[in-house]
């Protein structure tokens, strides 16, 4: 539940009303997509309360992550650099960029050096696509990571900023942000994801290449480090319910994750977006991260009031916050905070059920998910929402969803079991109707997932099954 959501929303409501007036114009024209909504070509639009099984849901992640990976590509001025987490770094600018920071008003000039990946084509016409990376910037450097596309018809996308990232927000940094007004007709950019605007009319996503600019101080020797550089695309069909999933693996496996409620922080910090409903992705990452025993130290925190329960959660939000967002919901930031923290690797990607998430929870993995109900559509949750984050941190001997959901009123609420089938509806499909009955997206089974730089042989075994690593 965030204020995220809200933009998500309007989003989502230009994009319905785009699909009324199609199908007004003609009635067997197929509904437009809408956020988080993909139509696989030549599929017929699912009828409210259809089920669509969850099998028909291409996903395709992939992650650039080893020293082999970064060899490959186009280099210009970076390298691979070996060792027990391969990454790729700045050996010698090979331009300037003059900067004029949107959100500081301060101009500056950087040395720059890129990457460019392989082609990934995508074994399926994609709808759309996030990107995702794990990175070490330092004071004074930053990365920007760039998405060109190849359309089924042959033509390219422009180059599609995806998102412009450093870790800090100090005087010598830029201020992290996602670029707004990126469209060519065809494909829009909102936020963190590319989308192809008519599923059923225009070109899908046939290819990508991910073009990484790692920027520096000028006469400086520094460097980001870049570990993992990737991308899920997908095509997801329209559908309004799927089909509960049996219960089977991790039934009656519950992980100790600690909870935090990001209701007790309302109106802390106002310049990060306010707190309360606003920091349910920071508050979710913290929960996850914690998890696996990392976490700000006492000197990171010192810059939050020690009036104020839970600083870590203040922390998060801080270096979350999405500039030009104006929210701390921006799905890759929130990955690539949790990897700024020592041998962790966080990732975007869709998964197509609870059984995917069973995988993971049996080999001690849990996960944040991402999701929009009214208040009749979740039996105990006492709330509807635009769009929420929370974590998935088990499940019941029934085989029912146990969550640490931080929309609660303190961090001694924040574990809730919802029913199985209820979660994954809700959490799974593309299209849904607000309490207004209009017609709204889903985000088709939209995670972050956090996990060691170097998983068990049970957790690597889980994560391939999800086709992650």
């Amino acid at each position: 539940m965030t204020s995220n959501a809200p933009r998500r929303a309007v989003l989502a409501a230009a994009l319905a009303a785009a699909a009324a007036t199609a199908t007004a114009q003609s009635a067997s024209a197929a509904p437009a997509a809408v956020s988080g909504t993909a139509a696989v070509p030549g599929a017929a639009p699912q009828a409210a309360g259809d089920a669509a099984t969850t099998d028909d849901a291409p996903v395709d992640y992939h992650g650039w992550t080893s020293f082999t990976g970064w060899m490959s590509g186009v280099h210009s001025g970076t390298r691979p650099v070996a060792g027990r987490r391969p990454g790729l770094r700045i050996t010698h600018a090979t331009g300037t960029f003059d900067y004029t920071d949107p959100h500081t008003g301060t101009t500056a000039t950087w040395e720059s050096a890129s990457w460019t990946s392989p082609v990934r084509t995508v074994p399926y016409p994609a709808s759309e696509l996030v990107a995702s990376w794990n990175a070490h910037t330092p004071a004074g450097t930053w990365l920007q990571v760039e998405l060109l596309g190849t359309y089924t018809d042959g033509t390219a996308t422009p180059d599609y900023v995806m998102g412009r990232w450093t870790a800090g927000d100090g005087p010598e940094d830029i201020r992290r942000t996602s670029v707004d007004d990126q469209t060519d007709g065809k494909s829009t950019i909102w936020t963190d994801t590319f989308s192809v605007d008519d599923t059923g009319v225009g070109p899908l996503l046939a290819s990508y290449r991910l073009r990484l600019t790692l920027f520096r101080k000028p006469g400086t020797t520094l460097t980001p480090t870049v570990w993992r550089l990737g991308a899920m695309a997908s095509a997801i069909p329209d559908r309004f319910t799927v089909p509960a999933s049996v219960p089977g693996v991790a039934a009656g496996i519950e992980l100790p994750v600690p909870r935090y409620s990001q209701n007790i922080h309302k109106g802390q910090y106002p310049e990060y977006d306010n707190g309360g409903e606003a920091w349910c992705s920071p508050t979710s990452s913290t929960m996850v991260i914690e998890y696996w025993g990392r976490g700000p130290t006492t000197e990171d925190l010192a810059w939050v009031d020690p009036a104020f329960a839970d600083p870590q959660v203040d922390h998060a939000a801080r270096h979350t916050y999405d500039y030009q967002y104006e929210g701390c919901g921006n799905w890759p930031f929130n990955t690539a905070y949790a990897a700024t923290f020592k041998d962790l690797q966080g990732v975007v990607t869709r998964l197509r059920s609870l059984d995917d998430v069973e995988r993971l929870i049996k080999a001690g993995i849990p996960l944040i998910t991402s999701q929009s109900f009214l208040a009749s559509e979740l039996d105990g949750a006492g709330y509807g929402t635009s769009g929420h984050l929370l974590c998935v941190v088990g499940f019941t001997p029934e085989g029912d969803v146990v969550a640490n959901d931080p929309a609660s009123s303190g961090d001694d609420a924040v574990r809730n079991v919802y029913k199985r089938s209820q979660f994954e509806t809700i959490w799974l499909r593309t299209k849904r109707y607000n309490a207004a009955g209009q017609l709204r997206s889903g985000t088709g089974g939209i995670c972050y997932i956090y996990f060691p730089a170097h998983p068990s042989p049970g957790q690597r075994r889980a994560l391939e099954s999800v086709g992650v690593l």
